[in-house]
């Protein structure tokens, strides 16, 4: 069975440059006597707007693998598929995030519920017929997700999640257990869960939220997974997903304690960070690169409306704290990253600039041959602050 190592983090590369300075990140953990394998993900809306297919992910993957000499597992994972979108991922991946947070809620077979309940008794509570009906018909569609991956793939060859993480409402702690029987049930060998937290994780800024809260809902969580692999037979190694999780700097020491006192794993996906690390490295490097770092951002102004539409769940930008393009166009270097770089201690930086930028990559996406050819020229200044993004904000505090 192909197993995922008890640490791992997920790594975005919307451009398909990143994957080696990425890697670096994990060959740096190793030094520092941390394994963390690294799974590069890649979401069907990204794909669709970049106009890339979901085997460039593979082959970077593969490149960087080969070119750095890495001998430990890695994967590539088909990030957020539902039944409509998960062939065109079958032959290049090996982790599967199957997302179903759009059936949480939906109506299902009131006799399955019963069943599942009668079969069930030691979850008999008040509330368990609620939450069970709650989450029926999102487990039903995982497991037509995961049967169509594995009648292609085969039993064991792949990594699955279940993810339920993009909806308004936290799952507790109880009714992620309740979630993880059906799932058992439903025949699922899920590796990885990645549940809604309490909390906002909005995209490439720290966590909004009661962190004491946050804290006792991650141990809690690790609780109900080890109490499910004991008693219905799940993955020995599964272990909680935390999703947008980059850059929620305030919980890492929350989740360091608590790995550290239960001795679980954890998958921790970092993804678009990369993106804007792209973005400060040209900058950084002056020039034309600053000057294309300024294009964008301009462009990203003007369309706001248009890019922030699909994000609204998961940003929170204060419209009258972002500077005008003409501004913009006046700033060094320094100015620049000092706004965009996730550095909470700068008095510059600028949380609603970072996410507009974060939601813009469809501007750098039409710039097409032009923005990658910058990616090339100014790759020095992207790379050393790609792995030392990963390495020093990520990595080091949550895994060492």
């Amino acid at each position: 069975m192909k197993t995922l190592e008890k640490y791992s983090i997920g790594v975005g590369d919307r451009f398909a440059h990143q994957a080696k300075p990425q890697l670096r990140a994990c060959l740096l953990a190793a030094e520092a006597g941390a394994d963390i394998v690294p799974v590069w993900n890649k979401s069907n809306r990204e794909h669709t707007i970049i106009g890339s297919e979901p085997a460039s992910v593979r082959s970077a993957a593969d490149a960087a693998v080969r070119q750095l000499n890495w001998t430990r597992p890695y994967h590539v994972d088909a990030d957020h598929i539902n039944l409509e979108t998960v062939d065109r991922y079958i032959a290049p991946s090996d982790f599967f995030t199957i997302d179903v947070a759009a059936f949480i809620g939906k109506s299902s077979d009131a006799s399955e519920i019963s069943g599942f309940l009668k079969n069930h008794a030691e979850l008999s509570s008040p509330s368990a017929h609620a939450i069970a009906a709650k989450y029926h018909a999102a487990v039903k569609e995982a497991g037509r997700i995961y049967r169509r991956i594995e009648s292609s793939k085969g039993a064991g060859n792949f990594i699955a999640e279940v993810s339920m993480d993009e909806t308004d409402a936290p799952q507790t702690p109880p009714e992620l257990t309740i979630i993880l029987a059906m799932i058992a049930d439903e025949k699922i060998p899920i590796q990885t869960v990645a549940p809604k937290f309490t909390g906002r994780f909005n995209k490439g800024v720290d966590y909004v939220g009661h962190l004491p809260q946050f804290a006792a809902e991650f141990e809690e969580d690790i609780g109900a997974i080890a109490c499910a692999v004991d008693r219905y037979g799940l993955p020995k190694n599964l272990k909680l997903s935390v999703h947008s999780g980059s850059d929620k700097f305030s919980i890492y020491p929350a989740i360091n304690r608590v790995l550290k006192k239960t001795g679980a794993g954890v998958h921790l996906k970092t993804a678009g960070t990369t993106w804007l690390e792209e973005l400060i490295g040209l900058a950084e490097a002056g020039g034309d690169g600053l000057a294309l770092a300024k294009q964008v951002y301009g462009e990203a102004y003007a369309h706001r409306e248009e890019l922030c539409a699909p994000y609204t769940a998961v940003i929170d930008i204060e419209a009258a704290k972002l500077s005008s393009p003409s501004t913009v166009a006046a700033w060094s270097s320094n100015d620049f990253t000092s706004a965009l770089r996730h550095d909470p201690n700068c008095p510059a930086f600028n949380p609603s600039f970072r996410q507009l930028l974060h939601v813009g990559f469809k501007i750098a996406a039409k710039m097409g041959d032009r923005y990658l050819r910058m990616l090339e020229q100014c790759e020095p200044t992207i790379s050393k602050n790609v792995t030392g993004n990963i390495f020093a904000r990520h990595i080091r505090p949550v895994f060492l």
